[in-house]
């Protein structure tokens, strides 16, 4: 895991700047403490630059930048490629030689050999750029799910990129004018979706897609891996896997995952829960290794004693397993000491990503560089409550995508004449109105503010400004069943752009690589076809059956709670945080912390505060 960044003056006249470079390089210090590197095409139009975090061949063989002996291909890599010795094992039986042990030379083979192509044949969570001196064309890609991001900005002379939106404003050549889109897209999720990003003159490039910038500019994105494909195709081929089988075909998947995602040339440990998903990751690795596996999981003293403290039964699970637990303890004190820096790390704003940060912070603290996380488990296997309550809002409502405008008259009579009496949430006025749609549906469980709360915490000209160039509803497969679509949605909104974006900034915030088994385009590809049809049970029933020493009964009557943090106090105890009060709607009592938490949060971001109603 690394930060990269680059700068490609592809137009006439046009320099990289080298103290930009550096600055922006530098800005991601914590993504690479072991080493750092830059490198320069040979006319000087294009420079590359590295952070490395040493995972895989601690040596300096794997420093990067990178290049071929010939030159011809360079490369700047963020992340890991977990099949990356059976790759090596088919290119030297070709002929090719290696200098170093690392996945990054991989790579530069890879594409010399395959071309853009080359993205299908990687197993692993990636956001590269490489450069290609004989075509003088610069190629990026990211992982299938966008475990690893990449942000670029192009001003039609230079073309610049990082792993971070931080670093890009830090080398001082991106304007940092806000973007209306990405505001109000965070307030509509809680994150800011993508392609969008909080500024105007960044964007993300999307997961799962490749792009090209040659002398003449951006040629342009192509996606290379379809989720709602993949899904389709799964339930299509699921009839092939015969009955009573189901079990051990799903066991023998998992187990390849967490196989997959140990590789490593340093420790791995893991993040421990109560829940089923991490406790199986952990319970799989464990026999995995010969030495008891460094687990972690957060106490806090708010939720002691309550059906949410996860610490009783993470604790049964450890010892069951046999691993090496720490149980650490976060207070109101510990928030305070350490929201600074939370909130100057953070790349984009996010509701999320704060119990991540104390358990990275653990996992750092014992000397871990890799941690195996339980993510992705819900996605995959429909462990929500949305794979049932969005289908069934759709059933009951479907009337109002033919009759519209009785969803808007109850939106308004909601709205008006029951919201303000109500401790019912506001949400509820969008029911009729979108409850009929899967997309609307699903903004209804999933959104935070709703578009026609927008006007009471954001000014108009940035409601419009932003609405215009937003999805409200994101688009969803209709050829797809119940699960999949919900399946589809919960990957493509929630995970990529909160859970997993607030995994890669704050566990490198820490110089922790953060690895998530259960988020595997290979993983997906066998069983979310089983999961879709109902063939793996209900409530992530098929994870537990996965070990070969069945899990106490502790965690398997657990109901589920979710990896949830006391924000209820620290908003109400926080001086750092009570912008949301100044705010009237906002004191009502049928709005949520995290619509509290989100305006506090945002309050305090440069060129954002004069956006908000205050």
């Amino acid at each position: 895991m690394c930060g990269v960044n680059g700068i490609f003056a592809y137009g006439s006249g046009a320099t990289p700047d080298k103290t930009e470079l550096l600055r922006t390089r530098d800005c991601m210090r914590a993504r690479g403490p072991d080493g750092f590197g830059e490198w320069w095409s040979p006319e000087g139009r294009l420079a590359l630059a590295h952070r490395r975090l040493a995972i895989i061949d601690l040596s300096e063989a794997g420093a990067q930048p990178m290049s071929t002996p010939d030159g011809r291909y360079t490369v700047s890599f963020n992340g890991e490629i977990y099949n990356y010795r059976a790759l090596r094992a088919e290119l030297e039986g070709q002929g090719v030689c290696f200098r170093s042990h690392s996945d990054t030379e991989v790579l530069l083979h890879l594409f010399h050999r395959d071309g853009a192509d080359m993205v299908r044949r990687l197993r692993g969570m990636f956001a590269f750029a490489l450069w290609d001196e004989e075509k003088r064309e610069l190629f990026l890609a990211r992982d299938p799910y966008g475990i690893k991001p990449l942000y670029y900005a192009d001003d039609g002379r230079r073309f610049r990129f990082a792993s971070q939106v931080n670093a890009l404003l830090a080398g001082g050549g991106v304007s940092k004018e806000i973007d209306p889109a990405g505001l109000t897209g965070f307030f509509l999720w809680g994150s800011v979706p993508e392609p969008v990003t909080l500024y105007r003159a960044i964007q993300s490039l999307p997961a799962g897609h490749t792009m090209t910038v040659t002398e003449s500019g951006v040629a342009g994105h192509q996606c290379y891996w379809h989720l709602d494909q993949v899904i389709a195709q799964g339930c299509a081929a699921a009839d092939d896997i015969a009955a009573g089988t189901e079990t051990a075909y799903a066991t023998a998947a998992l187990t390849d995952s967490v196989r997959a995602h140990m590789v490593a040339d340093v420790p791995v440990g893991a993040f421990l829960s109560a829940g089923l998903d991490s406790s199986t990751v952990v319970g799989l690795a464990q026999t995995m290794t010969d030495h008891p596996l460094q687990t972690i999981t957060l106490a806090f003293e708010e939720f002691k004693d309550r059906p949410v403290d996860e610490v009783p039964v993470a604790v049964d699970i450890a010892k069951h397993l046999g691993v090496a637990h720490h149980c650490v303890a976060v207070s109101m004190a510990d928030v305070e000491k350490e929201l600074g820096a939370f909130l100057a790390a953070m790349d984009q704003p996010t509701i999320d990503g704060i119990n991540t940060w104390f358990v990275s912070r653990a996992a750092a603290q014992t000397g871990l560089k890799v941690v195996l996380s339980g993510l992705g488990g819900d996605e995959l296997l429909g462990g929500y409550s949305t794979f049932r309550t969005v289908p069934d809002s759709v059933r009951r409502w479907s009337v109002s995508g033919r009759l519209p405008w009785l969803g808007q008259l109850w939106r308004v009579g909601y709205q008006h004449l029951v919201t303000p009496w109500s401790k019912a949430s506001s949400k509820e006025a969008g029911r009729v109105l979108l409850g009929g749609s899967f997309a609307g549906a699903y903004q209804m469980e999933r959104g935070m503010f709703m578009p026609w709360e927008l006007g009471q915490i954001l000014r108009p000209e940035v409601i419009a400004a932003g609405l215009d160039r937003l999805q409200v509803a994101p688009a969803v497969a209709e050829n797809l069943n119940d699960f999949g679509q919900v399946a589809y949605l919960e990957a493509t909104r929630y995970m990529r752009n909160q859970l997993l974006r607030d995994t890669d900034w704050v566990g490198m915030a820490h110089s922790l690589e953060i690895r998530v088994p259960l988020v595997d385009a290979v993983l997906c590809e066998k069983l979310i076809g089983l999961a879709a049809t109902g063939r793996l049970g209900e409530n992530k029933a098929v994870l537990p059956k996965a070990l070969s020493r069945a899990l106490p009964a502790s965690a398997l009557t657990r109901p589920k709670t979710g990896f949830t943090v006391p924000i209820w106090k620290w908003l109400r105890k926080s001086p750092e945080l009570d912008a949301w009060k100044r705010v009237k709607y906002l004191r009502r009592s049928n709005v949520h912390d995290y619509n509290r938490w989100a305006y506090a949060l945002s309050a305090r971001l440069p060129g954002v505060a004069e956006m908000l109603k205050q």
